[in-house]
């Protein structure tokens, strides 16, 4: 999907060079503060009740593990995931590739598929450096490492527009009178670097609070907001194809076809873009509306700042039996008003009139194209007025747990139940796991969450000495809407003393 973000030129050509230039610009903040695209998925549900697992703290600052440690810089604790509830992995691989010549939406299978609102969420993290220590009671950490979410929502009715304008259900179109709506998308990116400090203290036998503060570096915010896209066309002499169905795309090919077509047509679009990056710049076409996106790498910098923390607590209600409960991501970013670029759909609507030479070519390139996020027919314009400071909130998550020892605690089975407060709507979770954990450096787990992949999901996770891999979500080929991975390796320091361990 960042692909179809920096994929903006004009005439439906995919810009490649310009997602190579934002992965170089992602790069370079990453080495320029020793990076971010989730702070609301730097998690793995599956290690939760891991007692000797340290990345369970990304859940619950209580549950502080079995001895200290200091992570191996980037890949101590690296985190993707992407999800969609309707969505496959090839269907996000088919819209992230679409372009003109692309079909994938005229598959019945694929249609079907669809829901009136499709949400799709990726999640990169990392920690630059890391390291946790006990001391008595008390067990601190510190962290440095970068987060990004994005989250973004693509209606059924912009798959069923692109369907419609490629060949499939032409039959069906009267241009005559035709109407459509194709609204609405939406697309929000957060990356920044965080800073954070935490604490955790065993009160007595029975229960553990823990607490993080965070600072927040913004490397880039961008939120894009489609409230609709309406299409109207009152138009007589659409060329045919071979099967004598009417076929606007052919002018894309043959542009004299354009002089056998009467009548007017209309594009009416609402939208708003507000970007907060530092070397990222809006650029405009020869017709002053936006159509590409430069990023300047000696622009670069931090583009806002910040504050974060999270809470935590542990209880035993039985001497087998523990609950937790936690609240990740209390915090903000302020986006410096230097930083922010503001755009705007022009909401006098696109007119192409038959009368004007090249009217009815550009709309039918513009109606044809195979683009999901379609900057020609948004026709954006900078508002020159409009840049100011934002301030955007983190996706806040409730977590909450029960676990029930056996075999002297060998033994955990465990039911975690998280909601994440992500844009443009809330994912909820609910994961039941089994935790095999005879020793602080070897624990296994397996588990099953049952909403966000539809029931059709396996998680495994092991930690064996200073590594540690583990995934929610496990890859089970094209079809699959949710997975994610977790990679650590860390090196083990001071074991936490016998007389202030629990129990």
């Amino acid at each position: 999907y960042l692909q179809t973000i920096t994929r903006i030129k004009k005439y439906k050509i995919m810009a490649t060079n310009k997602l190579l230039s934002f992965m170089k610009f992602i790069g370079m903040t990453f080495i320029m503060t020793i990076i971010t695209l989730p702070a609301n998925a730097q998690f793995l549900r599956t290690s939760y009740f891991m007692e000797g697992v340290h990345y369970r703290q990304q859940l619950n600052p209580a549950l502080s593990p079995g001895r200290g440690y200091i992570n191996i810089p980037v890949i101590g604790a690296f985190n993707a995931s992407v999800s969609s509830k309707s969505l496959g992995y090839q269907d996000i691989m088919d819209i992230v590739d679409s372009s003109s010549d692309s079909d994938f939406f005229t598959s019945d299978k694929f249609m079907n598929r669809l829901k009136s609102d499709n949400q799709l969420n990726l999640n990169l993290s990392t920690d630059i450096l890391s390291a946790g220590w006990y001391k008595g009671k008390n067990f601190w950490s510190f962290n440095v490492g970068v987060r990004m979410d994005m989250g973004a929502s693509i209606p059924k009715s912009m798959f069923t527009f692109m369907r419609e304008m490629n060949g499939i259900d032409f039959e069906s179109l009267d241009w005559s009178d035709f109407s459509r709506n194709v609204g609405k998308e939406s697309l929000e990116i957060n990356a920044y670097t965080e800073i954070g400090l935490g604490y955790a203290r065993q009160v007595n036998d029975r229960l553990t609070v823990g607490g993080k503060v965070k600072a927040l570096l913004g490397i880039g915010n961008l939120k894009l907001d489609v409230k609709s896209i309406g299409v109207d066309a009152q138009l007589q002499g659409i060329p045919l194809d071979s099967d004598g169905k009417p076929n606007i795309g052919a002018i894309v090919d043959n542009p004299e076809l354009a002089n056998q077509i009467h009548g007017s047509a209309n594009i009416d679009v609402e939208a708003s873009l507000e970007s907060s990056f530092k070397g990222l710049n809006l650029q405009k076409g020869e017709e002053g509306y936006i159509d590409d996106f430069d990023f300047e790498a000696g622009d670069m910098g931090i583009a806002g700042y910040g504050a974060a923390i999270d809470l935590g607590a542990s209880y035993k209600l039985l001497d087998n039996l523990t609950v937790s409960a936690a609240i990740l991501d209390l915090g903000f970013i302020s986006w410096s008003k230097g930083s922010t670029s503001i755009a705007r759909a022009n909401t006098d609507g696109l007119s192409f009139d038959s009368n004007v030479p090249g009217d009815m070519e550009k709309f039918a390139n513009i109606v044809s194209s195979g683009e999901v996020l379609n900057y020609d027919m948004l026709h954006m314009e900078m508002d020159e007025t409009g840049a100011k400071s934002r301030k955007t909130w983190l996706n806040s998550t409730l977590v909450f747990g029960a676990e029930y020892a056996l075999l002297n605690n060998w033994l955990v089975v465990g039911a975690l139940s998280t909601t994440r407060f992500t844009k443009p709507k809330t994912m909820s979770e609910l994961t039941f796991s089994a935790n095999i954990r005879p020793k602080n450096y070897f624990n296994v787990a397996v588990s099953y969450s049952m909403i966000q992949s539809a029931g059709k999901s396996l998680g495994l996770a092991l930690k064996l000495g200073p590594l540690f891999v583990g995934t929610d979500y496990m890859f089970f080929g094209n079809n699959t809407k949710c997975c994610n991975a977790l990679l650590g390796v860390s090196i083990p320091l001071n074991k936490r003393k016998a007389c202030c361990k629990q129990g």
